[in-house]
């Protein structure tokens, strides 16, 4: 249950990129708690849908044979777990919006399709018909693999309600068994590729990772539209938050783990991929 005391914060405030402009912050601190809770609405939806939507499509698949790789036992029983644990995660989610709507009085603005799931299907349009399925399961990969400072550091922070902190804590104990597991995956569903496959997943892995990694700028346009800005404050707001060295130093941090497991199975070996992950900016310096 949610701090009956209220007066913590929804969300801390650093990891909440639109923080760090001096108009937001310059805001009454009622709009200013909103921002921090739409943040934690979005956050929340964003874990139901990608459980609910990808996770856990490919994780039944697995432990019912649907992928077609030679898996041993214990990685197709552990399929099961995971996809309770991510059920579990779906639920409480949706919980937590329920129980911040009902204390706050603050109805969540969510898109009705996740900016990541469009991207997902954008990127699945872009390839032959026979290849979707891969990039599927790869989207995953990514998406349990990657390392977000929410996980990392919301349950550790006292400013933060403590509903919402251990709701995430138990979710980042989950997350480090299945980051596991992902990346034991991606070297059994990497190897058993062909050449073709391995060809065009390498040069489609960037944007993959990008599609969780990127902001949503039209929504929080519109965000911030509901906040009083007028069009030109937007846009320079949005201009000095999610410069590209910003936005591609994010990139680079949360998705460095993720870069290693692709290193490892081979992917940087092709020059065309390893120039599009340097052109989008997730290249370490001097590689």
């Amino acid at each position: 249950m949610l701090d009956e005391a209220g007066g913590a914060h929804m969300f801390p405030p650093e990891l909440v990129a639109l923080t760090r402009h001096d108009m937001v912050r310059a805001l009454p601190p009622a709009l200013f708690e909103q921002i921090l809770t739409q943040h934690l609405y979005r956050y929340l939806d964003f874990t139901t849908k990608l459980e609910l939507l990808v996770v856990n499509k490919t994780v039944l698949a697995i432990a019912n044979g649907g992928v077609d790789l030679h898996l041993p036992d214990e990685m197709v029983f552990d399929a099961y777990k995971i996809y309770c644990d991510e059920a579990y995660h779906a639920l409480f989610s949706a919980d937590l919006i329920r129980q911040v709507h009902a204390r706050t009085g603050l109805p969540p603005q969510l898109d009705e399709r996740p900016y990541f799931l469009t991207q997902l299907r954008r990127l699945q349009e872009s390839v032959e018909p026979q290849l979707r399925a891969l990039v599927e399961l790869l989207f995953v990969v990514c998406s349990e693999t990657l390392i977000s400072a929410t996980l990392a550091e919301v349950p550790d922070d006292p400013r933060v309600d403590t509903a919402v902190r251990r709701s995430i804590r138990d979710h980042a104990a989950d997350e480090r068994r299945h980051h596991a597991y992902f990346a034991a995956f991606l070297k059994f569903l990497w190897y058993e590729m062909d050449s073709g496959q391995r060809r065009a997943m390498a040069r489609l892995l960037p944007d993959l990772l990008l599609a969780f990694l990127r902001p949503d700028l039209p929504a929080i346009r519109c965000e911030l539209a509901g906040y009083g800005f007028n069009r030109d404050q937007i846009e320079q707001i949005l201009a000095e938050v999610y410069d590209d060295g910003t936005v591609n130093a994010y990139a680079r941090d949360t998705s460095r783990q993720t870069m290693r497991y692709f290193a490892a199975v081979g992917v940087l070996e092709d020059q065309a991929a390893c120039n599009r992950f340097a052109e989008l900016g997730l290249l370490e310096e001097g590689r």
